[in-house]
């Protein structure tokens, strides 16, 4: 394989940046993972150790309880890579390294920690959560002292799309009753570890530092203090995580162990996008390794997860996380991209040590087909991945759809009914993630041209269709910008009243206009019901075919029975309801979920146009 940047290498290979000082003359710059624990179940921790010409030196441990099993040296001397065996009999404390050389010596102290143990901790993510998607730098401002970090390429600067704004960590925990009271059970927010890059990395998804929170965000400690007050308040939280690529500014990429650490072709290849290669069985292998060896752009480098030290590192970071902060889920970034093979071991491998961690992949793709074929178990691979769930980009498209287009004999909320009808291509429907935008596309309330029933309609599907629901910051308050690929800020723009100047403040009810104040206790309201409800959160989904423009479901539990009537018809519908007599039961009368009023017959029923009723039927 051609090694695209030779010369970066080579000049990185003689310039290194010492991050801290251990007190004692020795070469070491870094030893990732800072720390492990006693009591995992796997008991081999592979450490990397980075610093000039280290391979040079020989490694040895007489520790008791713990073995020093390999030492592996790579292409790059800055490198070796120590695999620890760690005992069931380990105790927490230091595991003294004795690294030798030409008669030099000198030791490294390596911390093992107690493992932290609380049915509290790594609770997982089902169908009876509610995700609010954020992006950190975008939402609040709550420590204005991190704006500018001395060293680091991009300060705040409110006024460039590119630029980072000054969102934090310290925002998002000032504003988690706000979140609560919504009706939030869930945080997912875009990744937050370090992406020190010259040009626009606000995002998140160019990440230069494995092992630290970026420092204009916040701290490893205050992301970890974040998950323990979502607990507190019985509320969860998503980790981001990226496995396909890194940004070109990672330590790493700058001083890379091997030539094959990243994808390379002779020239700059960017992936095709096209992830049915990955199982058509007439797919050329040019096209098959284009996909998964492209760069998905110019400044994130395709990592190679084939490359064995490579797939350890990245497997122990996620572990490191999750066991170091307790955070209960992961949202993988661009799950179709990395070596499948991979992404199946990582998955088995995290279930090994959180059997109740939830993960969901980004499958941003067209097909049910193409979607499933990603979930677990899926009956065209032969393997098993290990995925929870995927993001329902077919639902998504689905649901814009019935929106927007006309009825028709698959069209308008027709679409919703063939897209549910192929839930049998998935082993667990309900663990799927439903939305109706997020930070990549264009806003929810633009898609509906601004048209307040549909926004209603939509938010009410969502919170009573099957599987786990999420929304976009600001949704709740009717952000509406359109996506723009010339101008970004268009759908990651600040959440009025997150930072201290801003002239509004959207976080209080005095704030928002009355429209406003409506889409958000719209949204309030059937998130608080269903948060309560055993049909929607864990029942049965049962739709009938949609008739003149009227899609009419149930979600049914043995204790409660959810009726849904969405009219897509710009007229009023009458509706004789004997047809959905077999999901109705005994229920003769029931309860309006919007307005609390109580419909004292259920022979038929008057639907606004352009209307989604909501009823929780009654005995």
């Amino acid at each position: 394989m051609q090694f695209q940047n030779t010369t970066l290498y080579c000049l990185a290979c003689l310039v290194l940046l010492p991050l801290f000082s251990f007190g004692q003359s020795h070469p070491i710059n870094r030893v990732e993972p800072p720390f492990w624990w006693t009591g995992m179940m796997e008991t081999e921790v592979e450490l990397m150790v980075h610093g000039e010409n280290i391979s040079d030196y020989t490694v040895t441990s007489d520790h008791e309880h713990v073995t020093l099993r390999y030492v592996t040296k790579l292409e790059n001397p800055n490198f070796l890579f120590l695999t620890l065996d760690i005992s069931p009999m380990a105790q927490p404390g230091m595991v003294e390294l004795n690294f030798e050389r030409d008669g030099n010596s000198f030791e490294y102290s390596y911390e093992l920690q107690a493992r932290k143990q609380s049915s509290a901790r790594v609770q997982g993510v089902s169908s009876e959560d509610f995700i609010y998607l954020l992006m950190p730098d975008r939402f609040a401002n709550g420590d204005p002292s991190n704006d500018t970090v001395e060293g680091m390429h991009q300060q705040a600067s409110r006024e460039g799309q590119y630029q980072r704004h000054g969102g934090d960590i310290a925002g998002v925990i000032q504003h988690l009753d706000y979140l609560k009271d919504l009706g939030i059970t869930t945080l997912w927010l875009n990744p937050v570890l370090e992406n020190d890059q010259p040009y626009e990395s606000y995002h998140g998804y160019a990440i230069t530092d494995h092992y630290q929170v970026d420092a204009r965000l916040g701290t490893n400690e205050q992301y970890r203090e974040l998950v323990e007050l979502c607990h507190e308040r019985d509320m969860k939280l998503i980790q981001d995580v990226i496995y396909n690529h890194v940004g070109d500014h990672h330590w790493l990429i700058q001083d890379m162990p091997t030539k094959d650490w990243v994808h390379a072709f002779s020239d700059f290849t960017r992936t095709t996008y096209r992830v049915t290669t990955l199982f058509d069985p007439h797919a050329s292998k040019a096209d098959r390794k284009q996909m998964t060896e492209g760069w998905f752009d110019k400044h994130m480098p395709d990592l190679n997860q084939d490359q064995p030290q490579l797939a350890n590192y990245l497997i122990q970071n996620t572990i490191w996380w999750v066991e170091y902060t307790g955070l209960d889920g992961l949202r993988i970034d661009t799950y179709a991209y990395p070596d499948q093979q991979f992404m199946a071991k990582l998955g088995k491998r995290l279930k090994l040590e959180f059997p109740t961690l939830t993960f969901f992949g980004e499958t941003w793709v067209h097909g049910a087909a193409v979607q499933s074929w990603f979930t677990d178990p899926s009956p065209r691979k032969d393997f098993a991945s290990h995925l929870d769930g995927v993001t329902d980009f077919q639902l998504y498209y689905a649901i814009h759809h019935a929106l927007n287009v006309d009825f028709g004999w698959t069209d308008g909320v027709n679409r919703l009914y063939y897209a549910l009808a192929k839930d049998y291509l998935y082993d667990d429907p309900m663990q799927q993630v439903v939305f109706l935008d997020n930070h990549d596309l264009g806003r929810f309330y633009d898609a509906v041209k601004k048209d307040f029933n549909k926004y209603k309609m939509g938010i009410g599907f969502l919170l009573t269709t099957r599987g786990i629901p999420q929304i976009y910051y600001g949704t709740e308050i009717l952000m509406d910008s359109p996506f723009d690929h010339s101008n970004h800020d268009a759908v990651r723009r600040e959440f009025p009243g997150g930072w201290p100047e801003d002239e509004v403040n959207k976080f209080h009810a005095e704030g928002r206009s009355e429209e406003e104040q409506a889409g958000f206790e719209y949204l309030q309201t059937l998130a608080q019901f269903r948060r309560q409800s055993p049909a929607i959160t864990q029942g049965q989904l049962t739709q009938f075919v949609p008739e003149d423009g009227v899609y009419v479901y149930f979600r049914h539990h043995e204790d409660q029975t959810v009726m849904v009537l969405m009219n897509q018809q710009q007229e009023t519908r009458e509706m004789d309801l004997h047809r959905f007599s077999e999901c109705m039961r005994n229920h003769t009368t029931a309860k309006n979920v919007e307005t609390g009023e109580i419909i004292e017959s259920l022979d038929s029923l008057s639907l606004p146009a352009t209307s989604i009723t909501i009823l929780e039927l009654q005995p």
